[in-house]
């Protein structure tokens, strides 16, 4: 039992964020229910290795599958205009999961170089360990992309906008070269979120959510998910997860269905506030490249507003005086929280070479983008007149 779109109405987003997949006991809850248990009872022996067997499917192990995370998983794929999902207990679990059960020894991997850090651990330290060799291509340049694919590939992995410095990919484009080199491509989509792009309509054969960052988008929980086509999630990834166990919780699961029923509305109101905050940004005294993909200054104006339906909710720039000058500003800032999250309805902002970036060294952060003094601002529900002045108030500290 697991979570599929195929059966569902044709409702539109908004009405899937609220009803998709809910499945109603026999009380006939309005909220949708916590099944919290390990394991289900069967009624015969029979019925038992009927289940087993899969002759008769139903829930066996919540390792396996459980009733609210399915509806979660069921959510999810009718959001992204996917086949199926499967969920799992971080993001981190998504993509080590979306990677791992489909490679082997002897397989290549082509990777943007422009990754979250822990991404990178998995892409450069750990694969390799397996004997899968990773190649690390400039994702904006669709020539490095052409060189690197021109061998034979299992995976392309990417993220777009990338992680802190907002670099964007062609996915179509990209998704037709991997595609000639047999690769199957995974795109983390954390960023953009399900409401703003949508990498399967550009080719793409697999997406990867962190959903602690949006999807739930009040800092409660911490949650992954996969979507891809139906075969991909029940004959590959399925076998993977229900053996090496990264399960979502059902109580996680139902924060994450409750963090859905909201999260267009969030959406929309962060991209306007950091739409908004990025133009406040641009041109001051101490800040250079302010970037923001719903900008038209951002140097791939074009392609974000071809992939894109909004800018997101992040604001990266570049603060004067290298670590020095950026934790002055961060120290200085009393509304907006130093945090290495996300996506939150709090507005958080981090330094990334000293943080998530932080063991990456020198200079593969410069290959990145990523100075001593780049701030990442994830903007959140706050006034964004209160935003502006906690924003003037620490560039004064400067």
């Amino acid at each position: 039992m697991t979570g599929t779109s195929s059966t569902a109405p044709a409702w539109r987003t908004a009405t899937n964020l609220v009803q998709g997949g809910i499945l109603r006991s026999q009380f006939s809850e309005t909220c949708e229910a916590i099944y919290l248990t390990s394991g289900y009872v069967y009624g015969t022996a029979e019925e038992a290795e009927a289940a087993f067997n899969n002759t008769a499917p139903r829930f066996v192990y919540s390792r396996f599958g459980n009733p609210t995370v399915q509806m979660f998983e069921t959510r999810m794929a009718l959001l992204e205009g996917a086949e199926a999902a499967r969920a799992t207990a971080t993001g981190m679990a998504a993509v080590f999961a979306a990677l791992m059960c489909q490679l082997k020894t002897g397989d290549r991997v082509v990777s943007s170089d422009a990754l979250f850090g822990s991404c990178t651990y998995i892409l450069a330290d750990i694969l390799p360990r397996f004997g899968i060799e990773t190649v690390f291509v400039d994702g904006r340049d669709l020539d490095q992309w052409r060189q690197a694919l021109a061998r034979p590939t299992a995976a392309v992995f990417l993220e777009t906008p990338s992680n802190p410095g907002l670099r964007l990919i062609d996915l179509a484009a990209v998704c037709d070269l991997a595609h000639g080199a047999g690769a199957k491509v995974i795109v983390d989509n954390v960023f953009a979120t399900p409401l703003l792009q949508r990498p399967l309509e550009f080719g793409a054969d697999i997406v990867v959510y962190s959903a602690t960052k949006h999807i739930d988008g009040q800092g409660r929980t911490l949650g992954g998910v996969v979507l891809g086509p139906a075969a991909f999630c029940t004959d590959v990834l399925q076998p993977f997860l229900r053996h090496t166990g990264p399960a979502l919780s059902p109580m996680n699961a139902w924060l994450l269905l409750k963090g859905l029923e909201t999260l267009e509305l969030r959406v929309a109101r962060q991209c306007e506030s950091a739409r908004v905050l990025a133009d406040f940004l641009a041109g001051r005294d101490k800040l250079s490249d302010v970037l923001y993909p719903g900008s038209p200054s951002h140097p791939q104006a074009d392609l974000a507003a071809r992939q894109m339906t909004a800018g997101g909710s992040l604001v990266s720039f570049t603060v004067a005086g290298g670590k020095t000058g950026a934790f002055r500003f961060l120290n200085a800032l009393r509304l907006i929280a130093i945090s290495n999250n996300l996506g939150d309805a709090k507005s958080l902002i981090t330094h990334p070479a000293t943080t998530t970036h932080q063991r990456l060294g020198p200079e593969a952060r410069a290959k990145q983008g990523i100075g001593d003094g780049m701030v990442r601002l994830s903007v959140g529900l706050e006034d964004v007149e209160d935003l502006k002045e906690d924003l003037s108030r620490a560039l004064a500290a400067l």
